[in-house]
């Protein structure tokens, strides 16, 4: 039987929370807009200092978030596919059930009527019930999404505060970045960080 409900969540489709990830990052209005800044690893940058990208794909890609949250959806589509299958099934037995009976004339046309009915309305039944689980887990993956990008905007916002970039740009399938000096990505560093967050987090739980 083909399968109602996805059991997996493409990359592609998590990668589309970046997708145009266009994220302006104001420096403190306390700090000197011309004087060097401490970075969280030490080292001295400059103020504003200039434009950087972050790889969506490769980010996402990366995040243990987003493998946790994946199984996690991944679990709850398989038992809604395996309960709604189940009942798919026991209403398909009963059907082929009552077509042998009145095909050998063991059900008078009044109990064949009866039974039919039954069947039409578990029919309709099964067609709410696969529409209501297909909205639930199209609601749970919309939430999981939000979830991961809440996450990595407030990982930014916190990442530039050593940093103080004026502008985080993201790439992605879409590019919206047609070129970007190799020395300007630092999805690696903010993946790492990211990650780091996300453990401490997860244990703090």
């Amino acid at each position: 039987m083909k399968k109602i409900f996805p059991t997996i969540i493409s990359v592609a489709a998590l990668a589309a929370v970046g997708a145009l990830f266009l994220y302006v990052v104001q420096g403190s209005k306390n700090a000197s807009t011309n004087g060097a800044q401490p970075s969280s690893d030490g080292h001295n940058t400059t103020a504003g200092e200039g434009v950087v990208y972050v790889n969506i794909d490769s980010l996402v890609r990366g995040y243990d978030m987003y493998f946790d949250l994946q199984q996690e959806f991944e679990a709850k589509a398989k038992k809604k596919d395996g309960d709604f299958t189940a009942r798919m099934k026991k209403f398909e037995t009963d059907a082929r059930d009552f077509q042998e009976k009145v095909e050998k004339g063991l059900v008078t046309r009044s109990q064949a009527q009866q039974l039919q009915e039954g069947l039409a309305k578990r029919e309709q039944e099964l067609v709410q019930l696969r529409q209501q689980l297909q909205g639930e887990l199209q609601e749970e993956e919309s939430v999981m999404l939000r979830q991961i990008q809440n996450n990595i905007q407030r990982y930014i916002i916190e990442y530039n505060k050593g940093k103080r970039h004026s502008l985080i740009l993201s790439t992605s399938g879409s590019n919206v970045v047609l070129y970007g000096d190799p020395a300007l990505n630092i999805t690696s560093e903010v993946l790492d960080g990211l990650n780091e967050a996300y453990v401490k987090a997860r244990k703090s739980k």
